[in-house]
Formats: C-alpha cells, structure tokens, sequence
C-alpha cells in the first residue's frame, strides 16, 4: 500500500507538466508556435516528451509500475481470503463479559436443540446464501465420543466475509478499467470535421480537419463511408433565445453504394462504420466572393465562422492569399445573424436566426505567413506582417456588408460581395472498442465498493449448558469490527428464535463464568488466549 500510493503521488507530479506545457496531440499548431518561440528550450523539452506527456517512457513507466502494484496487493489479499472463507470460523470464547453485545436466557429446550435453532436462525432462509458461516459443536468432549444428556453445546458464527470480497471485487473491477482504457487508448481513433449544408465528407483521415488516434490504429481500418448535410435546423426560445433543438439531416453512402437518409441531434449520436458520430456544435459560413484590383476572382467560397454569445455573433477570419495585382489580404471580424444598429454607428445581433444577416470587418494587407512553414489557426490572423488598412483621417476602415452587397475594399485592394449565409454543422466521429468493457468494469468496481462499504463484519457466539432436568442455560455474545449499532439487535433475534424460553429466567451469571471448561480438551490452550483469537482479525480481512 505504501509503494501504490508513492507512486500515485509520483503519477499526480508527473502530471503536470501535461498542463503547464502546450500537448501536440491536443494542438500541434501551437506546440509549433512554441518551438518557434524558444529555439533553445523547446527541442531539449520535445526530446524530454514534454509535449507529449502521457504518451512519453517516463509516465508510461510510472503507470505500468502502479498497475504491477496493484496486481502484488491483489493475489495475496486473494490467497488469504480463499483461505479464511475455508476455515471454520473462530471457536467460542470461555468468557462472554468483555464483548460488547450480551444475552442470556434460560429454557426448556434441550441444550442441542437450542444449538440447532440458534445456528437455522443465523443461517437464514437461503441455503445457497447463508447470512452467518455456522459451526456447531459439542464442547468438552473427547475427539469421537458421543455427546450425552449433560453436554453443552455452543455455536460459532461469523459474517462480514462478503465485505472482503466486494474489496477485492472493487480491484480487480479497478484493475479491468485500467486495462481497459489503456486497450482503448492503444486502439481508438477520433476526428472533429466542420460541414457546410448540402456538403459532405468522406471517412478518411485526410479529409477531417483534426484527426487523433492510438498508435495500435491503422487507418486503412476506417470504413471509407461518405456522409452528406442536407439540411440543418435549429430551434430558439422566442422570449428567452435559449437553444431548444438542434437537428441534422444527413445521407449516408455505404462502401457498397447503398444509402440511407437519417438525421444527428445531441445526445443521439449516429453510428455509422462501427463508429459513433455527434453532433458537436453549429454556426454560420458566410459565403464570399473578392475581386482584386483587376477584376479577377481572387477568393470564393464559405468560410466558418464561430459563435461568440446566445445570439450567434460569430468572429472569424478571412485569408486571401492569392492576389494577382499585390499584398495578400487579410479580413478580420464578425458575423451578425440579425444586424441592428445600436447607436452611435456600433451594431450588434439580436437574434440567432439570419434574419438581417451583416458582415462587419476591418481590412488588413501585407504578408500572411502562410509560407513560413509554420501551420496556423484558421481562425486567427497572423499580424506580424500585415498593415491595417486607413482611411484619410488615419482611422482603421470598418466594412459593413449586408447579404447580397458588394462594397469596395480600400487602398484599391478590390471589391467584397457577401453572397449566401449557408449553416455548417461540427461533427465528432469517435471509435473505442472497450467502452463497453470500461462500462461493466466501472459498474463491478462500484457494486464492489457498496458492498465493501456496507457489509456488517460481525461475529456471534452461544453456548447452551444444561442446568437442572429440563432446562438448558443460554448465554450468548456478539462481536463488530468497529461500532454496529444493529449488533445487539442481531444477538436478541438469534435469542428470540430459541424455543420454549422461561419467562423470568434469565441468568446473567452464564455470561460471566461460562459454563464449562474446554481448555484441556482442545489442545491445552487457556482461556485468555482463546478470547485473543477469538476477537482478532484473520488473515485476508
């Protein structure tokens, strides 16, 4: 136990680089960046794994270390349960005044026949799910001799063992989760892709636009599906414009050419090619046409841009590298779905249905950076080499464009026509093999747990002594690891269904003497040491 939580403290330092440092496998772009930005440092953390943190030797060897101590705490924890259940439970102890729970009684039952009734009390009604392990024997009798009229007879009983086994279940349960997750790991694949209505795309990694997978993936095990937008509807509260129901309409083409129309909502997922695809988030891919200075085309096309606030205020970037007639242009700014203005010439959305949809950016000119080798945010404009566009008074120039218009870009840079509002959808294809052994190991670990938790560990003992012709003295005890306040109640239910008690009959002193005297019989050991043994815990508790 000490070596397991040592090395999940070491697991939880080792952790954190994972969070101070940039993850490649989360956004190369901007490990990228980083390399760039500190030529010194970054390539000796790359060699370190820095950027990779979870997938690097180091961690991957602190893991593997907490799953073999993890399997070293369970076989022997395993070896000495088999063991206790096997055993018989503890022998009675000669004195009953040092437990906690106590009882006493006298009846007109036979000393064996209150044995008998004690030990079906405390088996239960369920013989293939007993409630205590029973052993009932003569006491102060010889190995094979016959017990008679004047034996006394006790019983030992013992329960709480399924409280061990829900432990062990609850680790091993643990132990199938890591399996699993690191099997899934190993295995899984996940790509994010933006869809544009009446667009699709092919299931191919190249065709996704960030794409994750474990390294036991191979990609020619992706089902070379197709699946195209129809039709995207949203719908808002009209007091409140809170989102209430998102809705893609989707075909689906086999690889054997057959179709299917089906549609993509939250939480409903679409599994298609043994892969799940959700419905991720949405917005609106304005759809623009830019001419140069020369009247040639030099953009045309939709380009996303991403939702800011409830009511879709969308900012976004659109980048024009191919210029024939100069700089390359950059336009940076928002889209809003419902335009109105709010004085002072600001403008803002009021809706997020495009019912007065308006473009309003601001003109940039100069060097992209698209070919420094460095990827860059689609959404995010590279400045460094870029000069904003001014009007004759030195103020930056804004462009308002509404749907359908066409305005001049300053400096000569061309025109802008604000063409079409299509709406694109964010899908989410995921695919991991073991969920649904993640999902079962996870229910075993918590039925495991429950039982653990709330499974009474108790142990009872009676002894039935004959006093007298016709009358047999009982006296009981009961013993909990740890407080259990239902312990007494336990002992007086096993007292209860002894028959033909005496009314009024009860003998307290039974509890403290005894009765007879066994230490001879059984192997020589003296009474002190029985009670020792008696209320230890066994091995594999």
């Amino acid at each position: 136990m000490r070596v397991a939580l040592m090395l999940l403290m070491l697991l939880a330092v080792a952790a954190v680089p994972g969070s101070v440092y940039p993850q490649r496998p989360a956004d190369p772009t901007v490990v990228a960046q980083y390399l760039v930005d500190h030529p010194g440092a970054g390539p000796w953390l790359d060699r370190l794994g820095m950027f990779d943190v979870y997938s690097s030797v180091w961690f991957s060897s602190i893991y593997l270390l907490l799953f073999v101590s993890l399997i070293g705490c369970i076989l022997p924890r395993t070896r000495a349960y088999l063991s206790a259940v096997r055993a018989r439970p503890p022998r009675t102890p000669r004195r009953f005044d040092r437990f906690p729970a106590q009882g006493a009684l006298t009846t007109t039952a036979g000393a064996r026949e209150v044995a008998d009734a004690a030990a079906v009390a405390l088996r239960g009604r369920l013989r293939w799910l007993p409630r205590f392990r029973v052993d009932v024997r003569a006491e102060g009798l010889l190995v094979g001799a016959d017990p008679g009229a004047g034996t006394t007879w006790v019983v030992s009983a013992e329960r709480g063992y399924l409280r061990e086994a829900g432990n062990l279940a609850f680790h091993l349960a643990l132990l199938g989760l890591l399996v699993a997750v690191g099997t899934g790991q190993f295995l899984h694949y996940r790509g994010q892709a933006l869809v544009l209505e009446g667009r699709g795309f092919a299931n191919a990694v190249v065709d996704y636009d960030t794409f994750d997978s474990g390294a036991g993936f191979d990609p020619a095990s992706l089902v070379p599906f197709t699946l195209t937008l129809d039709a995207f509807t949203a719908s808002f509260d009209p007091e409140t414009l809170a989102a209430r129901f998102f809705e893609a309409d989707v075909t689906v083409r086999e690889p054997d050419g057959s179709t299917s129309a089906d549609s993509i909502r939250v939480n409903h997922p679409l599994d298609v090619g043994g892969a799940k695809i959700y419905l991720q988030g949405n917005g609106y891919a304005p759809e623009v046409t830019m001419r140069d200075a020369a009247g040639e085309v030099a953009f045309a096309g939709a380009v996303p841009f991403l939702p800011q606030d409830d009511v879709y205020t969308s900012r976004g970037v659109i980048k024009v590298p191919d210029v024939s007639t100069g700089a390359q242009v950059g336009l940076v700014g928002y889209l809003l779905p419902t335009a109105v203005e709010s004085g002072s010439g600001l403008w803002r959305s009021v809706n997020p249905q495009p019912n007065a949809p308006m473009l309003v950016l601001s003109v940039w000119s100069g060097d992209l950076g698209l070919d420094d080798g460095v990827p860059q945010n689609v959404y995010q404009l590279d400045e460094s080499a870029m000069t904003q566009e001014v009007d004759d008074a030195g103020a930056p120039v804004t462009l308002y464009v509404a749907a359908g218009e066409t305005v001049e870009l300053p400096g000569g840079l061309g025109t802008l026509t604000f063409d079409d509002l299509p709406r694109y959808v964010a899908l989410d294809l995921r695919h991991d093999p073991t969920l649904a052994y993640v999902l079962a190991s996870a229910l075993i670990a918590l039925a495991g747990l429950a039982i653990s938790l709330f499974t009474p560990r108790r142990r009872v003992w009676l002894r039935a002594t004959p006093a007298g012709p016709g009358r047999t003295q009982v006296t009981a005890a009961a013993l909990a690891r740890g407080d259990d306040l239902g312990l007494q109640a336990e002992l007086d239910a096993v007292l209860a269904a002894i028959p033909g008690p005496v009314p009024g009959a009860a003998d307290d002193s039974g509890a403290q003497d005894g009765g007879a005297q066994d230490g001879d019989v059984n192997g020589g050991a003296s009474s002190r040491s029985r009670e020792e043994s008696a209320t230890e815990p066994k091995a594999g508790r």
